[in-house]
């Protein structure tokens, strides 16, 4: 058998397996648990026979849902989208604030989950999960309804979903890692941003920047900072929106 031949390891093309009898664990319960360990302790400390000890079962209760973590981290992250509202097309001249409420959702929910964002990016079917196909054709009709043509809709959600992930994945890194060693942000802004605003003293720009950073909550400075960049994603799509109507009735 080639490689071509090889069927893609993932949870969404497998087909399902034949059980001769009830299974001790059910899919949602090795998911549920899944999800609890990755919010308590990460990804890098879940592995199958953690998680197998963790629901008091052997490996072999968990092998007849999913192969392998791969697997298993595509069920994850799919039930997490699940915990999203679809978005859904009222008016077409809503469709900024509903795509920026979808944005606010999104990132609220891998702040929920910080492990998501390491994750995001390395699972390669994971738009195959029934909840992200739900909310993806949602955002789609939303956006068509708007004006776009589907093409542009994709593009458009696309550039959405890849602003929220990059400065979200920032976001979450720190608030981990804050969190394993017991510390706040407050405690980051008395301990670092001193320290940061000595190292770009001679960078007036930079300089300017860490003292207005220095007299705000540091939280409102990540809510303000991802409002500001998603307003301009969100401009750049209404002026290209304007130019396919424009071009439409040429």
């Amino acid at each position: 058998m080639t490689a071509d031949d090889q069927p893609i390891p993932s949870a969404w093309t497998r087909p399902p397996r034949g059980r001769r009898e009830r299974p001790a664990l059910s899919r949602e319960q090795i998911v549920a648990e899944a999800i609890r360990l990755l919010d308590a302790e990460g990804v890098e400390a879940l592995s199958m026979r953690k998680l197998g000890t963790s629901l008091g079962a052997g490996a072999t209760s968990l092998y007849r849902h999913v192969t392998n973590k791969d697997e298993l981290m595509e069920l994850v992250l799919d039930e997490v989208f699940g915990e999203l509202r679809p978005p859904v097309a009222t008016d077409e001249a809503d469709w900024r604030e509903i795509v920026a409420e979808g944005a606010h959702n999104v990132r609220a929910m891998i702040l929920r989950h910080p492990w998501l964002a390491s994750v995001l990016g390395q699972i390669g079917t994971a738009y195959l999960g029934p909840n992200l196909m739900r909310q993806s054709e949602n955002m789609l009709a939303l956006l068509e309804s708007a004006g776009f043509s589907l093409k542009e809709a994709e593009s458009a959600a696309s550039t959405v979903f890849s602003y929220v992930i990059g400065m979200t994945s920032a976001e979450a890194a720190m608030l981990a890692m804050l969190a394993r060693n017991g510390r706040t942000e407050a405690d980051w802004a008395q301990q670092v941003l001193p320290a940061a605003q000595q190292a770009v003293a001679s960078y007036p720009r930079l300089s300017a920047l860490y003292l207005e950073y220095g007299d705000k909550d540091p939280q409102q400075t990540r809510d303000e900072d991802f409002a500001r960049g998603l307003d301009h994603i969100l401009d750049g799509l209404a002026v290209a929106l304007g130019a396919e109507r424009a071009r439409r009735t040429d």
